[in-house]
């Protein structure tokens, strides 16, 4: 299990296939509600082979969510199965707002 306290999450990247389609709707969404709640991170959108080292969370589809945890041994991992109901973009703002830690067992899926 991979934990991250509230404070210590700067950059989240959402992760995909080859960088384009929903799951850069999916980003821009997800930057849109950080800077809403008024966090300081970083929401980047990031090929699932190429996520930087400095990235602290990772939200990926479950069928690419192996492959994250592999390019991004470091991160949290938090997985969805639908790009219109996110949970893991929820569960990761609603945590970082209460200044909770968030972990790649936090349910996301």
């Amino acid at each position: 299990m991979t934990e991250k306290r509230a404070e210590d999450v700067h950059v989240v990247a959402f992760a995909c296939e080859a960088g384009m389609g929903s799951s850069l709707i999916g980003a821009n969404q997800l930057k849109k509600r950080v800077k809403d709640a008024g966090l300081a991170v970083q929401v980047i959108h990031s090929p699932v082979n190429q996520i930087p080292p400095n990235t602290d969370v990772v939200i990926a589809h479950e069928g690419l969510a192996a492959r994250a945890r592999s390019a991004a041994p470091q991160a949290v991992v938090l997985s969805f199965r639908n790009f219109l109901n996110n949970p893991a973009s929820d569960l990761l703002v609603k945590r970082l707002q209460a200044g909770q830690s968030i972990s790649d067992q936090a349910g996301g899926g």
